[in-house]
């Protein structure tokens, strides 16, 4: 997928460790020492709250049974399960089976959203083919974004380490990436070619190349005795006001004049958008004016793997005669891989450092920046903020934003807008110029490509479910294609292809498809719980009560301490804190009055309930409430 909408993000290296908490009461005589390093202050295992207090949205857990269980052996049938990328932009990966073959396409992953606080990535559920790995001969991966190659390193190892068939950009690519797991075993990468056609297990594998926004992109089409499944990988079209330049005809119609397409699946990304995106050429035009015109330094910030035009701009620039910095790791690192495959030329001394860039008048100087999206951290954000050790901005300064907002952060990069207006930069962004083009399809692009591949069956991918349904409708225009030759997919959904390759249909039964989350070292199904507390925590923060009781008497030997952050400030609040400290000693003492030994699970739950109903009534907050009691 284009990298407008997920792939901007630079994945580094996680070194934080999830561990899960659970709460403990820790008891000591008299004779021995507490030793409060042991306690521990989860949240699992707390008492769920009573029916007053509000609960967080939240996704029904779902059993991961396995999937032998309840998954009946696909058969003579062709067999096609999308494990992501069909309720969301991103985690991108569908495997295709045919009796004792499965190929997998793609291996994407997915950053958090705001129903994830904390997660680093989210992954595809690959339970269905971890049970079955001995079937997995290949995966294949269409190109290099985040979205089809990021899970590699999580999900290689858990399938087998099957063969992996890219191109040699990507190839180039997933190589780079596996240098931050080097304690993984090494990937068996093969190279393949659009003009090339493999054998995996009894299937015959082709390939056809797709415009998209980063060079050597693909499309596949997986040979099967009842017909072809094609899936095209993320693409566009390259055209001129809406028709397609020949080489697109050309490949086409090489590629499927005589192919019997029995299913394909597509991007669906952009279907909503009427007509033909902005071809990529046309950006590059608007690009090369301003890098010719401006006066002053110029700044331009877009996706590090929009990769077609970080080599444009470079090349363009040196035939004004203008170096180039680049600023930012990941732009960095993939300017090094093109260079490295020859597909970047261009002298040694037109890329200079920024630390060079004083020896030359400002007007000769292009930035090429990560941070378009206003992401902290990042070269064009730092500038913003002032903390760019070699940027210092002025009235003179051309900030270039090549890139559209991603959905959810617009506030991002509005501030990011302000903080460099600031400073009297001149600002020009896609809303202004054609200075940006999405890698996805639009409408008629798309109804272009059915009308080309002319397949029996169709399953839109890469999408949410609207986008899903959109591209259904131009799919039944396109090719007079009736209701039931079209599945709408969710992730896990299991299709197959049946009757001699007549009939299309889906089983009750799913795959897993809960989600897979990276969570520091931790990878795997996340207890949600723990989601819902962050999601808690967020909201209304946590109140902490710390209480020594007697063991004997179960009475408080001193006033509790509380500790509580994101709810209020404890010191404008010292009458709530008088109260609530009344509360729970008088909540304590009525639970335990009568009891020997002491049941601290029902003290606990019924502080948590007395102190929540309290601080609500006195504050309309819902803060997390956590009793951590001691016995000694």
């Amino acid at each position: 997928m284009n990298t407008q909408t997920t792939t901007e993000k630079t994945a580094e290296p996680i070194g934080r460790v999830h561990t899960p908490t659970s709460e403990h009461v820790t008891t000591a005589t008299p004779t021995q020492k507490t030793d409060t390093s042991s306690i521990r202050t989860g949240f699992a295992s707390r008492k769920p709250r009573d029916a007053g207090q509000r609960r967080m949205p939240r996704r029904e857990p779902l059993p991961l049974k396995k999937a032998d269980d309840k998954i009946p052996p696909a058969g003579e049938n062709i067999r096609i399960i999308p494990l992501g990328g069909v309720e969301e932009i991103g985690k991108n990966m569908t495997l295709i089976e045919y009796k004792n073959d499965i190929i997998v396409i793609d291996i994407g992953f997915q950053f958090k959203d705001e129903n994830t606080p904390g997660i680093d990535y989210i992954l595809p559920n690959t339970k269905y083919l971890e049970e079955r790995k001995d079937r997995v001969r290949a995966v294949i991966i269409t190109h290099g974004h985040l979205d089809h190659i990021g899970g590699i390193p999580y999900v290689m190892p858990r399938i087998g380490n099957p063969p992996l068939y890219s191109r040699s950009l990507t190839t180039v690519m997933i190589k780079k990436r596996q240098e931050e797991f080097a304690h993984l075993p090494p990937l068996d990468i093969r190279v393949v070619e659009k003009e090339d056609t493999i054998k995996i297990g009894a299937l015959t594998v082709k390939f056809f190349a797709v415009t998209h926004t980063i060079p050597d992109a693909m499309g596949v089409i997986v040979q099967t005795p009842l017909g072809s499944i094609v899936h095209t990988g993320d693409l566009k079209l390259d055209h001129v006001d809406g028709v397609p330049t020949e080489e697109e005809e050309e490949e086409y119609d090489k590629k499927f004049k005589d192919e019997k397409v029995l299913l394909l699946m597509a991007d669906s990304t952009n279907v909503e958008n009427p007509g033909f995106s902005i071809p990529e050429k046309v950006v590059h035009k608007n690009i090369e004016e301003i890098i010719k015109n401006v006066q002053g330094r110029l700044i331009i910030a877009t996706f590090a793997s929009l990769l077609e035009r970080l080599m444009k701009i470079i090349e363009i620039s040196e035939r004004y005669g203008k170096k180039v910095v680049v600023d930012g790791r990941s732009m960095k690192n993939n300017i090094e891989i093109v260079k490295h495959l020859g597909l970047l030329k261009c002298k040694k001394e037109t890329l200079i450092t920024a630390e060079e860039m004083h020896m030359y008048p400002p007007e000769r100087i292009v930035c090429i920046a990560t941070g378009a999206q206003g992401d902290d951290f990042t070269a064009l954000m730092r500038m913003a903020t002032k903390t760019h050790k070699y940027f210092k901005l002025n009235k003179r300064d051309t900030v270039l934003l090549s890139s559209s907002v991603v959905p959810g952060n617009e506030r991002a990069v509005q501030r990011l807008k302000d903080n460099l207006s600031r400073q009297g930069a001149r600002i020009i962004h896609y809303k202004m110029s054609d200075v940006h083009s999405s890698g996805h399809a639009n409408r008629d692009e798309t109804a272009w490509i059915h009308k080309k591949i002319k397949p029996k069956f169709f399953m839109p991918v890469h999408g949410y479910h609207y986008m899903l349904r959109v591209h259904a409708d131009i799919a039944k225009i396109a090719n007079n294609l009736p209701e039931e030759s079209i599945v709408l997919p969710d992730n896990g959904t299991v299709v197959e292809i049946t009757d001699g390759g007549t009939k299309i249909t889906t089983l009750k039964e799913r795959a897993p498809h809960s989600v897979v989350m990276v969570d520091g070292f931790s990878v795997g199904d996340l207890q949600e719980v723990v989601i819902r507390d962050r999601q808690l925590l967020a909201q209304d923060g946590i109140f902490i009560i710390f209480g020594i009781l007697n063991a004997q008497t179960g009475k408080l030997k001193k006033s509790p301490d509380i500790i509580s952050r994101g709810f209020v400030y404890l010191r404008e609040s010292q009458e709530l804190l008088h109260e609530a400290r009344t509360i729970i000693k008088k909540t304590i003492e009525d639970s335990t009055h009568g009891t020997n030994p002491i049941n601290f699970d029902y003290v606990k739950a019924n502080v948590t309930d007395t102190v929540s109903k309290y601080l609500l009534q006195k504050t309309a907050k819902r803060p997390i409430v956590i009793p951590v009691l001691l016995a000694v």
